[in-house]
Formats: C-alpha cells, sequence, structure tokens
C-alpha cells in the first residue's frame, strides 16, 4: 500500500511460485477455492480499498485509502459509501505525502472505527457511529507517523494501531482519549533505505489474548501477548521470509493465517510452525492485495492496485476448506 518501486519478477522466480501455489495442502490444512471478484471499483476516484472489517451479514466495511472514504460492500457487490473522512489542507502524510483511510475496525453494534493518517492534527483514530453521524476523532496520534492497520478488544474496551514509521503499536480506549506507545522495539522498526523501505509494523489483529502485527520490511509476522493487566509481553516472532507482507486473517480458532503478499499478487497460508505457501495468485483477480478477512467459509480480499500497470482495485470472495483440521486452523 506504500508508493515502492516495482521490482521486476523473473521467469524462473514465477514459474516457481506457480508451482508452490498448484501444490497439495498437507491432510487437513485449510484450503482456500473458487476465487471470484465481486466487485471492481474506479482508481482514478481514489476508490482503493485498504482494509476490512466484516459485518454480521457478511458485508465488506471497507477504506478507499485515497477518496478517504469507508464503504460497504455485499457479497454479490452492491457498493454504499457510508462516511467521507474530511480533507486535510496541506497533508503531510510520511511516506506517502497525501491522507488516507487506512485500517477500519467494527464494534458488535456497529461503531466503525477507522486509522486516517495525513501528517496533522487530523493524523489518529476516527469512529463512525452507525446512526450516520460524520466521522469524528477520538484519539490523536503523532504527526510524524503512519497510523496504518488496527484492531479493537471490546472486552477490554482497548483499540490498538500499528504505527508503521515509528515502529509503534498504539493502544487508545474505545472511547477516545490519550494514546498509549503499549509496544515499542526492533522487531516493529522499519528498515531504513536502502536495506528497507522504511515500512515497519504494518498488518494488526487482536487474536486469542494477543496483538498479531506483520513488519514489512523485516517480512514477519509478530504476536504479542496481552498481560493480565493489559501490557505487553514480549515480542515473538512466529514467521518470517514474508516478502510484502501486510495485513493478514485468521483462518478460524487456531493460529493459521491468510495473509496479503501486496507487491507479489499473491495470499500465503502461514502456519502456526511458520511454513507458508502460496494459496492464491495474480490468476485470480489479485493486483496488490491489501488485506484478507475472513467469515466462516468465505474469505475476502482487497486489491488496491497501487502498482500494477492495469488498474482494477477490488474485492475478491473465495471459499475456504478448513479440513478435518480446521477447527484448530
Amino acid at each position: 500500500m506504500y508508493r515502492l518501486p516495482r521490482l521486476a519478477v523473473t521467469a524462473t522466480a514465477a514459474l516457481a511460485l506457480a508451482l508452490l501455489a498448484s501444490a497439495p495442502t498437507s491432510a487437513g490444512e485449510p484450503t482456500v477455492t473458487d476465487p471470484r471478484i465481486v466487485a471492481h471499483f474506479d482508481f482514478a476516484a481514489g476508490q482503493t480499498p485498504e482494509n476490512i472489517a466484516l459485518s454480521p451479514d457478511g458485508s465488506a466495511n471497507v477504506t478507499f485509502a485515497f477518496a478517504r472514504q469507508v464503504a460497504r460492500i455485499d457479497k454479490k457487490g452492491g457498493t454504499r459509501i457510508l462516511a467521507t473522512l474530511p480533507a486535510v489542507t496541506n497533508p503531510n502524510t510520511p511516506v506517502i505525502g497525501v491522507a488516507a483511510a487506512m485500517g477500519i475496525t467494527r464494534a458488535h453494534d456497529g461503531t466503525l472505527y477507522v486509522a486516517y493518517a495525513t501528517g496533522t492534527s487530523e493524523n489518529g483514530v476516527w469512529r463512525i457511529g452507525p446512526d450516520g453521524a460524520p466521522p469524528v476523532q477520538i484519539a490523536e496520534l503523532p504527526a510524524d507517523g503512519f497510523p496504518n492497520a488496527l484492531a479493537l478488544d471490546e472486552e477490554c474496551g482497548t483499540l490498538y494501531v500499528a504505527d508503521s514509521v515509528r515502529g509503534t503499536v498504539w493502544s487508545v480506549p474505545q472511547d477516545g482519549g490519550t494514546p498509549t506507545a503499549w509496544a515499542t522495539g526492533t522487531a516493529l522498526q522499519p528498515v531504513a533505505p536502502p536495506a528497507g523501505f522504511g515500512v515497519g509494523a504494518n498488518g494488526l489483529k487482536f487474536h486469542n489474548g494477543a496483538v498479531w502485527v506483520s513488519n514489512t520490511d523485516r517480512q514477519t509476522l509478530l504476536r504479542i501477548p496481552v498481560r493480565a493487566d493489559k501490557s505487553a509481553g514480549p515480542i515473538e516472532t512466529r514467521a518470517t521470509g514474508l516478502m510484502w507482507i501486510d495485513d493478514f486473517g485468521f483462518t478460524g480458532k487456531g493460529d493459521t493465517v491468510l495473509a496479503a503478499l501486496f507487491l507479489d499478487n499473491d495470499i500465503a497460508l502461514v502456519r502456526p510452525d511458520g511454513t507458508h505457501e502460496i494459496v492464491l495468485t495474480e490468476q485470480a483477480g489479485l493486483s496488490n492485495p491489501t488485506s484478507v478477512a475472513v467469515r466462516d467459509k468465505t474469505v475476502y480480499v482487497t486489491s488496491a492496485s497501487f502498482f500494477e500497470p492495469v488498474k482494477d482495485p477490488n474485492l475478491l470472495l473465495a471459499t475456504l476448506d478448513k479440513g478435518k483440521g480446521g477447527a484448530q486452523g
């Protein structure tokens, strides 16, 4: 989701990825089949779907990053704009330079929370009520940071926000208030050019009593336990070698993950032991996938098409077969 140079992929590497994607999965392991694009969006209008939060009826709430909008898309592709975040005078967002609606999460009552990256005082977390009221900023984050994905632990009333530039996970009271630098450290930090692109903590989910975070520059998936006093436990590295990892989603109650690898146009299945394989590719219609969500047997993938010569931002659905071991997936 950042404006990085598109790297050339050799024919040998492409062939290897194709073979990997078609390889059979282990017995009892989740499989992804029947990919189909249900909605195409207008790149010129800024409809670049960045992140996704699901509603109980199976509709997808997505952020259109460059349009600064939140939209609801039903499973047949019908799209309705729910809100537009306010325009920002002279945005100075690190890395991208423009204001962008980034991560999104949903409370049980339908309230949506959005990370808005602006490089100004509007930088932070915004709330969109289920009653259609205009978006309201509930927490201001440092203007020199880049709030990206966010997640909600509703039981504890805490929002967590990944800051890709400052290498920080912020915690914010669900009702709004002063942010706290909840987790920091090298594992969350970006890597300075030329070794990296300045993009650290990126995707984020709250799952099984822990905050899970991807780090794009370090190609890692991390787990941070939430202690009884709500503080952050030690950062654990759960997978490595995930080039171009963006956001991700869990396939079930266990720790198996589907991760978006945005520049390679792939979705990877990441097992609890850290091994991974490609399960969806560009051939399925992926165009710089940025996020993944799972509801029962349906996989949702947003493609923002930031870097592709042919622009096709879209929402793709696929079928998840959890297999005999799916309850643990």
